[in-house]
């Protein structure tokens, strides 16, 4: 299925910055996962000339459009208008879908207007999409060699319209079973791992390999295209095994959500407990833990350690240790970890303290002078970061709880810390 897609989405709201366009990002990440090509996106206001020149535009270049936005009951919602004449399609009441509006209105117990049914006007012989989350219809159609598919706007409708109801429409244009693994990495730039890759990439047809960046660290995707899931596993197996001989230490997991998840999973495994003690990250290390599910079978507990008084009278930093050191030291950071261990009574415990800006702290250190630690029953582990003094307090807090993760992920895996 090597179709060129371009992802329209209506709606003045966009444009003026009021939501980001998240359906868009969704649509993208789905998209690739399928082997299916975006190649552009476009944001159009709630204007009907202007939506006319957007799809004419993107007749020409595109043989798959998907469009978000614009298919609700008021006069602004143009989007299905726009299509249907673009492509010379009446739009026709279908009462299947108009009955699903009426029952959508008596289950949450409101009034329904008249403009609602007409959501029930359709494109004649399109796919109806039906929106079990919503009121709006999807809907699908082929015309001069283009696949057409609209979806609604609001994230909570379209990510399950696009997992239920146009996915399988996409998979049904492809003969065949397109599959892919996504092996995550950190600890290397996107750059450097593009570099190392980029003439095997180019080469690549099936599998195909595509390289993605992330907060901090950095995704590879491969994926295959086959007869059976059998077939194109077998594609995949050997890209995969590949790149993590290349990466080695630095891959931390296949398909898997996050490196806190990775942390959470393995220390389950052992029957291990963690803690930690935060400073600059604030409660975002514990915080990023108890998102993942199961958490409380390894994750005791944290400590906000924000103010040199905490860190002396909870976890024990000494007060010549902070008047000597400062607070954010790799001496400090030491301590933070082993007093936590302490206090909280676990087998691990992470560390953080740095200066997030946006302004030198008192002891001189440049925004982004991180420390990372780990305590363990093997001794304790500091790693000094320096991550750029752009004044950007939340990636410079993101990246700090992720180099916690990787310490206590090289640990539990037996590797060295990397540093």
């Amino acid at each position: 299925m090597s179709h060129t897609v371009e992802i329209l989405s209506v709606g003045t709201e966009l444009l003026l910055g009021n939501i980001a366009n998240t359906d868009a990002q969704m649509l993208s990440q789905g998209l690739s996962e399928l082997g299916l090509n975006v190649f552009w996106h476009t944001v159009v206001g709630d204007n009907p000339q202007r939506a006319r020149e957007a799809v004419a535009l993107a007749k020409q270049r595109a043989d798959v459009i998907i469009t978000t936005g614009g298919l609700g009951p008021t006069c602004d919602d143009l989007t299905k208008n726009v299509l249907a004449e673009a492509f010379g399609k009446k739009l026709v009441f279908d009462e299947g879908s108009a009955q699903r509006i009426r029952s959508y209105f008596n289950r949450i117990n409101r009034p329904m207007t008249d403009n609602n049914l007409q959501q029930a006007m359709l494109p004649e012989g399109c796919t109806i999409l039906e929106n079990d989350w919503g009121t709006a219809p999807g809907c699908a159609f082929e015309a001069e060699g283009v696949h057409v598919i609209m979806l609604p706007g609001p994230p909570s409708e379209c990510r399950p319209m696009f997992q239920y109801r146009a996915k399988p429409y996409l998979l049904s244009l492809s003969e065949g079973v397109i599959a892919s693994h996504t092996i995550k990495l950190f600890g290397i730039g996107e750059s450097s791992m593009e570099a190392q890759l980029r003439d095997q990439m180019n080469a690549m047809t099936n599998p195909t390999l595509a390289p993605y960046a992330k907060e901090g660290e950095c995704e590879l995707r491969v994926t295959a295209k086959a007869a059976t899931d059998e077939e194109a596993q077998a594609l995949l197996k050997p890209t995969v095994e590949q790149v993590k001989k290349l990466f080695h230490d630095k891959v931390y997991g296949v398909d898997v959500p996050s490196l806190e998840y990775v942390v959470i999973e393995t220390m389950r495994t052992k029957g291990l407990t963690l803690g930690v003690a935060e400073s600059c990250t604030g409660g975002l290390i514990a915080k990023r833990l108890t998102d993942v599910p199961g958490a409380s079978h390894a994750f005791k507990g944290g400590i906000v350690s924000y103010t040199n008084e905490i860190k002396e009278q909870v976890l024990g930093v000494p007060a010549h240790m902070l008047e000597r050191y400062g607070a954010v030291s790799k001496e400090v950071a030491a301590a933070m970890a082993e007093g936590a261990r302490k206090v909280l009574d676990c087998d691990i415990a992470l560390s953080s303290t740095g200066v997030a800006g946006p302004d030198r702290d008192d002891w001189d250190n440049e925004v982004g002078t991180m420390y990372v630690a780990i305590a363990t029953a093997m001794g304790t582990h500091v790693r000094a970061l320096n991550l750029g003094n752009r004044p950007m307090r939340e990636r410079l807090r993101t990246q700090t709880a992720s180099h916690a993760f990787d310490l206590a992920r090289r640990y539990l895996s037996g590797l060295d810390y990397g540093d």
